[in-house]
């Protein structure tokens, strides 16, 4: 479900014009509602009971401030996997207490600023790091918690490069080297061992694999109980998917985020052990929208290009993952109206610069506005500048109001980042 819909022929976020936000803000400039990531958020919640109080929203997908600031409010954790995620979450309001710090390279400076920020949980992902971990919990005289994560050798996910749990990837330790791990970690100082994790890939729309994947969690769990060791702790990562076209079967309501919630619990049922979830996409995807506006039309005479002021650099999702993202005009269509054929692109020097080939639209002209839908995932986290352009600002809505969270960058800024050598 999102917020974004027509009214009095003009598309709206919330109760708010896209054209209001285009003329006042500018474009290409990204809009998320908050109702949307409410919703979502409680809706997740609920479908994981009784464990929601182990709701670690993934910061990658989306790590505006007021984002973050929203979902805070409503008790959210944060999976971070920088140093800069786990800043950003504290300033947002969320404990250190409800954060987890994943990610296969940790830097020694990182892991440091973890155990002294006294976060819930590190997810130690190799051996080495383990190793690191110690050494550093050890100097400051403290024993941070964590919990070794187990590459389960089932992958899921969209696409080949979110595709986390297969063998062949770099993520966790490998599954027959993991008790061995954990009975380490078990006697070693400057660590708290209390569990596992498993994450086997991103939008992830059919279950199967996970229920796969998380048996074979129990299986380790049960095993390493039975050595003797203590396993308080399973955290199951994300990947959750949502639906890109509106039109898709796979709609993303509380049906399907139940069924979810009830393979969790016949998994799980009576291990008596605390779960934790990792969801990002599924929390933020369809509460935002890229919104964009027609530069130029170019007709050939087999196609037509209809050229936007959005680029690849704020959009890399199509580019990188050929993804695709439904396209809507922020003005309402008259019945019958015409239709054209269009390549939508960027003005990025790169032919990757494509949003979509031979998408049938509304006839547009200059001036026309347009929005990419679901791109509250991913999109914005993702931006950068290049071929010099400045960073896509962001923009909350709420009911009626809106909130600029990150300005657009300017051309003083973009170039002061820069330093010049000495010599010249």
């Amino acid at each position: 479900m999102h917020h974004f819909d027509y009214s009095n022929g003009v598309l709206c976020a919330e109760d708010v014009s896209l054209e209001t936000i285009a003329v006042e803000v500018g474009t290409p400039v990204y809009v998320y509602s908050s109702a949307t990531l409410e919703r979502h958020y409680r809706v997740f919640c609920e479908a994981v009971k009784p464990h929601q109080d182990h709701v670690f929203y993934a910061v990658k997908a989306n790590g505006n401030l007021g984002v973050l600031m929203t979902l805070a409010r409503l008790g959210a954790g944060a999976d971070t996997v920088s140093e800069g995620e786990i800043r950003k979450a504290l300033a947002a309001g969320i404990p250190a207490s409800k954060i987890v710090f994943s990610g296969v390279g940790k830097t020694a400076a990182e892991l440091a600023f973890a155990v002294d920020a006294g976060i819930y949980q590190i997810n130690v992902e190799s051996e080495g790091e383990l190793e690191a971990l110690s050494r550093i919990g050890a100097a400051r005289g403290k024993r941070p918690a964590i919990v070794l994560r187990v590459n389960p050798e089932i992958g899921a996910g969209g696409h080949a490069k979110i595709t986390t749990g297969d063998a062949a990837n770099k993520f966790g330790v490998s599954f027959s080297e993991a008790e061995r791990l954990y009975a380490k970690a078990s006697n070693m100082p400057g660590v708290s061992v209390k569990g596992l994790a498993a994450h086997i890939g991103s939008q992830v729309t059919e279950f199967s694999a996970y229920r796969a994947a998380f048996l074979k969690m129990r299986g380790v769990v049960e095993n390493l109980r039975k050595q003797g060791h203590p396993v308080e702790r399973l955290d199951l990562g994300g990947g959750v998917g949502i639906p890109y076209e509106m039109t898709h079967p796979y709609e993303h309501g509380t049906e399907t985020l139940d069924a979810y919630g009830d393979m969790i619990r016949q998994v799980t049922d009576g291990l008596d052990i605390e779960l934790g979830f990792e969801p990002g996409r599924v929390i933020a995807g369809n509460a935002g929208i890229l919104l964009t506006k027609v530069l130029y039309i170019n007709e050939r005479a087999d196609r037509a290009f209809l050229i936007v002021d959005a680029g690849m650099n704020d959009l890399v999702r199509p580019a990188m993952y050929e993804a695709y993202h439904e396209i809507w005009p922020v003005r309402q269509p008259e019945p019958g109206a015409k239709s054209v054929a269009y390549d939508v692109v960027g003005p990025i020097c790169e032919s990757g610069d494509t949003f979509t080939t031979s998408r049938s639209l509304p006839a547009m002209k200059p001036g026309d506005l347009i929005v990419m839908k679901t791109a509250g995932a991913y999109g914005a986290s993702m931006s950068s500048t290049y071929n010099q352009r400045l960073l896509v600002p962001e923009v909350l809505v709420k009911g009626g109001d809106y909130a600029v969270t990150r300005p657009r960058q300017t051309y003083e800024e973009l170039i002061g980042l820069d330093r010049k050598p000495g010599w010249l």
